[in-house]
């Protein structure tokens, strides 16, 4: 996947917002309960477009999955309601603490970055991950640094420098981390992949750590991947799809031939995230790629719901 930002060296993901249609593949509640829900119990309040149509996060979709499980229990759908709005209070309190946590671990670690200082940097790194999951730690404090360093990227003298720094930085305890969680992983396997003339590679890094956290294998080839020898690597691999990534613009070549036939060859689903899905999204949907977007929970959502049709 990749963070959009614009001009971000790092192509990196942001928190995505989704159609009602998509809401209700993932969660298996139609859309016309969906909308009775917000509207008679204000259970969910979605985003509206300046059209009025309605936009979900990842959020939206974890509530409304509680809120099945507690219907499936027995309760009413006015205790649920009751529930909710209980706990909605709870986690409002309990979110705005762990909100100034994590803005002062990224504020320690962004002074470490401008000072180039790696022995500074390696402490906080090491202590936070001692203290929380790989996946809380990426989307809390990785993502939101890559994402201020892209701006600095552009806007701040030195900070081309910066980003430099800490993507090499970040690439080698990612890399570290790679290596050492796959070893007891039994999930499906996955082979990960940036597309051709694609050179940033923590988007892709960020994606396989965060699916081995959910016990997938991954097979992950990184920068620059030829197409035309992917289907080799998914036979020879057995994997059970493919997932790629990319932010860059792609060639007329790549997109209108070889990524068809790619995925007439791959004989497993190909997954596609980045930037490039809202670039060419009618593209790669006609070519016959299933689309991620940029939001790494709900792509992970997707290969999930997908995989286990087959």
């Amino acid at each position: 996947m990749a963070i959009e930002h614009s001009s971000d060296p790092n192509g990196l993901p942001h928190e995505g917002l989704v159609p009602i249609r998509t809401v209700a593949s993932l969660t298996g509640v139609n859309p016309v309960t969906l909308r009775a829900w917000e509207r008679r119990y204000g259970l969910i309040k979605p985003v509206r477009t300046p059209k009025g149509h309605r936009l979900y996060t990842m959020g939206d979709v974890d509530l409304i999955h509680q809120v099945v499980a507690l219907l499936e229990a027995g309760m009413s759908i006015g205790q649920v309601r009751q529930v909710v709005s209980s706990e909605q209070a709870k986690m409002g309190k309990e979110e705005e603490q762990s909100a100034d946590l994590w803005a002062g671990y990224q504020r320690r670690m962004m002074q470490a970055i401008i000072r180039f200082d790696t022995n500074v940097l390696d402490e906080l790194y090491n202590d936070i991950l001692s203290l929380y999951p790989v996946d809380i730690v990426i989307g809390r404090l990785i993502v939101p640094l890559l994402q201020e360093l892209g701006w600095r990227w552009e806007h701040v003298r030195g900070g081309v420098a910066e980003e430099h720094f800490f993507t090499v930085y970040l690439r080698n305890k990612l890399g570290a981390r790679f290596h050492h969680l796959r070893r007891s992983l039994q999930g499906p396997k996955l082979l990960a992949a940036c597309m051709p003339g694609e050179q940033h590679e923590i988007g892709i890094l960020l994606f396989a750590l965060a699916a081995m956290g959910r016990n997938y294998r991954v097979v992950l080839l990184g920068a620059n991947s030829p197409l035309e020898e992917l289907p080799l690597v998914a036979e020879r691999a057995d994997c059970q799809a493919i997932v790629l990534s990319g932010c860059m613009e792609l060639s007329a070549e790549v997109l209108h031939k070889d990524l068809g036939q790619l995925i007439r060859r791959a004989g497993v689903p190909v997954f596609i995230g980045g930037k490039i899905t809202t670039q060419h999204c009618k593209e790669l949907t006609a070519a016959g790629a299933i689309l991620l977007g940029d939001d790494l929970n709900l792509a992970l959502h997707k290969i999930d719901t997908i995989l286990v049709r087959h």
